[in-house]
């Protein structure tokens, strides 16, 4: 995972937590937009995404080394 993707998972996820936190989601919509806030969060940090994998994805650069 790339850190652009990473800085924007963590972005997303703050913005979700200040919308609840704040009261402007609420119910199951805020509950379940939290729980993916804390997904994203948790993925930025392992700097790992089960679905990049199973969809064959990558947003890491590749690196051109040994020329």
């Amino acid at each position: 995972m790339g850190i652009a993707d990473r800085l924007v998972r963590v972005l997303i996820a703050a913005i979700v937590a200040v919308l609840y936190f704040t009261g402007v989601v609420t119910g199951t919509l805020g509950i379940v937009l939290l729980v993916l806030a804390g997904v994203f969060v948790a993925t930025s940090l392992i700097s790992f995404c089960p679905l990049y994998t199973l969809f064959g994805l990558s947003t890491c650069p590749v690196s051109k080394t040994g020329k």
